[in-house]
């Protein structure tokens, strides 16, 4: 499936980008709100990768593999769900404190 490729290389791509903007983060609250966001697109990565592998070889094992990819996938994303409704707000008060100070 052409569409599930692509947004598997859109997520690892998103993945990668946030992972590049955590390090260049000023502050911790940023770092980990950034980090969150880095967090939920490795989700969909792998939940995505998984949805894909249902389609390319139909056979028990890819069947296993493709279930626990798809639950960790899950489980990152609402993991990396949490934490980004956590440290929004303590990353806006951060980025006030730098633009007044």
């Amino acid at each position: 499936m052409p569409i599930l490729v692509i947004l598997v290389i859109v997520s690892f791509s998103l993945y990668i980008f946030y992972k590049i903007r955590s390090f260049m983060a000023k502050g911790p609250a940023e770092r980990h709100w950034i980090t969150a966001k880095g967090r939920m697109a490795l989700g969909s990565f792998v939940g995505i990768f998984g949805v894909n592998q249902l389609f390319l070889t139909p056979n028990t094992t890819a069947y296993i593999v493709s279930a626990i990819f798809i639950i960790v996938g899950v489980l990152c994303l609402y993991t990396g769900f949490k934490a980004y409704k956590f440290h929004l707000p303590h990353a806006a008060a951060e980025v006030e404190a730098y633009k007044k100070g």
